[in-house]
Order: C-alpha cells, then sequence, then structure tokens
C-alpha cells in the first residue's frame, strides 16, 4: 500500500550543513542483492496520476520517478496485482501488458540515471468499494465492513460489508501476486515489496477485528498470517536472485477496526519474527505517528521490531534528515524512507547532504491531475547559501 498524504509538508532547515561523508544517511548498503549507494529511500506513495482505462503509467511518472533517482532506493507507489484488487482511483496497475509497457518506460528511465527501484504491490480487499468493482461487493477474509473510506471517480465513499473470501479467492489472490511479480521482473524493476499495512487485505488477515475465519485462514496468529507467508512465497519464486521485501505497519490506526493496542502489536511481534524464516531481503516498518508536528519518531517504537528481525530494517514516518541520521546511529534502522519530503524535493539526497531547506509540497495537488504538483518541483537553487 502507499504511504499517504495527509498532512502538509513543511519547510524545515537545518541550522548548519553536515560533511556529507559523515551522515549516515549517505553511507552505502547491501539489500538483497542490491547495493545502495545511500540510505535515503522514496517511500511509496499514492499520486494517483494513471489518467486512462488502462491504469498504465505514462510519460509523468518516468519524469516523476527519473527525477528522484538519486534515492538510494525507490519503492514505486502501491500498484495493483489484479482488476479485483482495485480500491483507489487512478492508481497504475501490474496485472495488464499496457502496464508492463508503461512501467519499462519508468524503469528504463531510472536505471539511465543510476538509481535502483522496485514495484510495491498492493491489494486493497475488503476497503475497496463497489463503485471500483462493476458493483460487485470487495471481499475479505470475513463479511466484516473495515469502515474506512474508499476513494472512487465520485469521491470518498464509506465502505460497504464485504463478502468472505473463499479458499478458491485466496488462492486465485495468491497466484495474482505472483503473477504481478513476474510482470514486475518483465518491466524491468530490481525487485517487489509485498505492501501488508494500513487497511488492505494482507492487513485484514492479520486484524482478529476483521478476521473471524475458523478455517486454516484464521483461528489464531499463525492462521492469520498465513495469507501473507503464502503471498511471499509466491512472489520470492519469481525472484529467487532477486530483491522482496515486506512492508507492515503494527501502529496504523483507523476507526475502530485498525487499532495499535498490545494484543495486535504482539501479534506483529511473532509475525515480524517468523518473516526471518521466509525469503524476505528487508523488512519496511511504517512506525507510529510523531506525539506532535515537531516532535520525534518514536525510536523505542521500531526497536521493539529490530530486535526481531535479523535483515536489513527500513524505517518509516515522521523522519528528517537529523532523526533519521539518530536513528542509524543508533543501530535502529539500515535505512529510512521518506514521503512527504520526496513530493517536492526531488534532490532530497542532495539537499540532505549539503544542508539544504527542504521545500514544502502542495496538499491541493497530492492525488490526482496532471504535472502541477508532481513533476515541476525544482531542484535546490544550489547558488544560495545553505540553510
Amino acid at each position: 500500500m502507499s504511504t499517504t498524504l495527509t498532512t502538509k509538508d513543511v519547510a524545515t532547515r537545518d541550522p548548519s550543513p553536515t560533511v556529507a561523508s559523515a551522515q549516515p544517511l549517505l553511507r552505502p548498503l547491501d539489500v538483497g542483492g542490491l547495493t545502495l549507494p545511500n540510505r535515503v529511500v522514496m517511500a511509496p506513495m499514492t499520486r494517483a496520476r494513471a489518467a486512462d482505462e488502462t491504469l498504465a503509467p505514462g510519460a509523468p511518472h518516468a519524469a516523476y520517478y527519473a527525477q528522484r533517482a538519486s534515492a538510494g532506493l525507490i519503492v514505486t507507489e502501491g500498484t495493483w496485482t489484479s482488476e479485483r484488487a482495485i480500491g483507489f482511483t487512478h492508481v497504475p496497475g501490474i496485472y495488464r501488458e499496457e502496464q508492463v509497457a508503461g512501467w519499462r518506460r519508468v524503469t528504463d528511465a531510472v536505471h539511465a540515471l543510476g538509481g535502483r527501484i522496485v514495484l510495491q504491490l498492493w491489494h486493497t480487499g475488503a476497503a475497496s468499494h463497489p463503485d471500483h468493482l462493476g458493483g460487485a461487493l470487495p471481499a475479505g477474509p470475513s463479511a466484516i465492513n473495515p469502515r474506512v473510506r474508499s476513494f472512487t471517480r465520485d469521491g470518498f465513499r464509506e465502505t460497504v460489508v464485504p463478502r468472505a473470501m473463499t479458499h478458491a479467492d485466496i488462492a486465485d489472490t495468491v497466484a495474482e501476486f505472483r503473477s504481478a511479480a513476474e510482470r514486475a521482473r518483465r518491466a524491468g524493476f530490481d525487485g517487489v515489496e509485498i505492501g501488508a499495512l494500513g487497511a488492505f487485505l494482507l492487513a485484514q488477515f492479520l486484524n482478529p477485528r476483521l478476521n473471524h475465519r475458523d478455517d486454516a485462514y484464521g483461528t489464531d496468529r499463525v492462521g492469520r498470517r498465513r495469507l501473507l507467508m503464502e503471498v511471499i512465497d509466491a512472489v520470492a519464486e519469481t525472484w529467487p536472485d532477486g530483491c522482496v521485501g515486506v512492508r507492515v505497519a503494527p501502529y496504523w490506526h483507523d476507526g475502530d477496526r485498525f487499532v495499535a493496542d498490545e494484543p495486535l502489536l504482539a501479534d506483529y511481534d511473532e509475525l515480524v519474527a517468523a518473516l526471518g524464516d521466509r525469503p524476505v531481503s528487508y523488512l519496511h516498518l511504517r512506525g507510529p505517528e510523531p506525539a506532535g508536528p515537531e516532535a520525534a519518531p518514536d525510536l523505542a517504537a521500531f526497536a521493539r521490531y529490530r530486535s526481531r528481525f535479523a535483515g536489513p530494517l527500513i524505517v518509516n514516518n515522521g523522519f528528517d534528515r537529523a532523526t533519521g541520521d539518530a536513528a542509524l546511529a543508533a543501530g535502529v534502522a539500515d535505512a529510512v524512507s521518506y514521503a512527504r519530503h520526496y513530493v517536492a524535493n526531488p534532490d532530497l539526497v542532495a539537499r540532505f547532504a549539503l544542508g539544504r531547506a527542504l521545500s514544502a509540497g502542495d496538499p491541493a495537488t497530492y492525488y490526482g491531475g496532471g504535472t502541477e504538483g508532481y513533476v515541476d518541483y525544482p531542484a535546490s537553487n544550489w547558488g544560495a547559501p545553505p540553510a
């Protein structure tokens, strides 16, 4: 799932530039067979720019990602694994040949500029809406309304009671993730990331408030994580020598169905430990919301899961340059991903390296539309003094 942009990006200024070589964020890192030149990761962000009926990326997508190719790693916006996965308007897919061709233009542009890029695979499950599915009900682990909102062509709509997925539905979903991963490889990506966060399908199965199944895909913690494990194994079969990441968000809070209480966090304790037995190249962890606009991320929340996963850990949510460096220096993470800062600062790595001010994004242009607020943010004025 993509990181949504729900708060305004605030321009920040560093009191003094830092020597680039002294910044942990600017040191190289090996992840899943990739050598990253720095540890500044572009987080997945839903931008809703796939305008036509094919939901294929176009020239603006190629320009957008190419502008940000200096990131140590780019994780694309969440991308539909099938038509049944759709739950947000104007988001691209990876289930049609036109989409593969569109993404190939993106990866070619990023690679031409020396970048590395992985595709995030997304399925909204019960958080979709009949408007996206030709009037059909969305499907989830159980017939329980997640009580969130789905963004349709007519704006946000309240979700409905879904139908419970059958075993055939589950098998088809796993096969669709596998096929999507195969297409991502043909599209030239350096790997894939499985989006298992937010209010969406894989996180729904992990959630005991939504998963009331009494079969092998429910009942207890092991059953609730079975679908995710099957998806990981299926995707990894298509990337035996490649990079397969997983993104989770144990602290996600949305209404009364998604509450980060201690029982749920304990479920994630076991899940994250179990990922160590799977072919997972890295764990991408979205942390809790910072306590306030000026508050630093809670490193203890990330450390809880760092101790349970031995592989590379990418942390996300509320970091700036200073707190990102601090997280790496403390050993809490191996890399830091940025969402809002990457909207308006395509040259974010250079700004971090030279201590330049960060530009603020325009929330009115975060989702949908054309090139405005998408590919028209300039690089820093290098002739100006640092912030």
